[in-house]
């Protein structure tokens, strides 16, 4: 299968053209059981990018990221700290859903690694929020857990990252949403932003 062309006159270099470059993509065996390529949602100047680990259900079937009931919470977590969705630039680590939600495969996150550092390019956020294990330990290339990197500032590429848990895990475990908050705050003190 072709690799997702990067630089060139197929892609121009912007969002809307990876993203046309993108959702024919059969870089992975996951394309064969998506229904729509989850590229990303949001502003393409965001100051923020925020990074999940793959679409779910409702994801796949509106070609959005966060639109199920994790979504719904990250909308409230943003707005709690002065953010509207349209501000800030949402996408997953890997872009088609795995079967049955499992964790993506080593070899699916090789094939779109390429489309999320791109991302990253085009957007030139100002920081990166990681939601959970899998996004966080990607992109810091860890193996730590996310009870072990969050509540810290890393970077990514040069970019202020700050992990923190999953939306799935607050509405599964709502103690940890202290936490959480607290990263929030972390990220508005990283962001020169006023703390709530």
């Amino acid at each position: 299968s072709a690799p997702i062309p990067m630089k060139g006159p197929s892609n121009g270099g912007t969002l809307d053209a990876l993203a046309k470059a993108t959702s024919t993509c059969r870089a992975c065996g996951l394309s064969a059981g998506r229904t729509t390529v989850v590229f990303g949602a949001g502003s393409a100047k965001a100051d923020l990018m925020i990074v999940g680990e793959a679409p779910g259900h409702y994801e796949d079937l509106r070609g959005e990221p966060f639109v199920g009931r994790s979504g719904q919470l990250l909308t409230k977590m943003l707005s709690a700290i002065g953010f509207e969705r349209a501000d800030v630039y949402i996408t997953n680590v890997v872009k088609c859903r795995p079967p049955e939600n499992r964790s993506p495969a080593a070899d699916e996150i090789a094939a779109c690694s390429p489309v999320l550092h791109r991302q990253l390019e085009l957007v030139g956020p100002k920081a990166i929020l990681t939601l959970g294990n899998f996004a966080s330990q990607t992109l810091l290339e860890t193996d730590e857990g996310i009870s072990k990197i969050r509540g810290s500032i890393r970077a990514y590429r040069g970019v202020p990252l700050v992990p923190t848990y999953h939306p799935a895990a607050l509405l599964r475990n709502p103690h940890l949403k202290k936490d959480s908050w607290e990263d929030l705050k972390t990220l508005c003190k990283v962001m020169g932003r006023n703390v709530p």
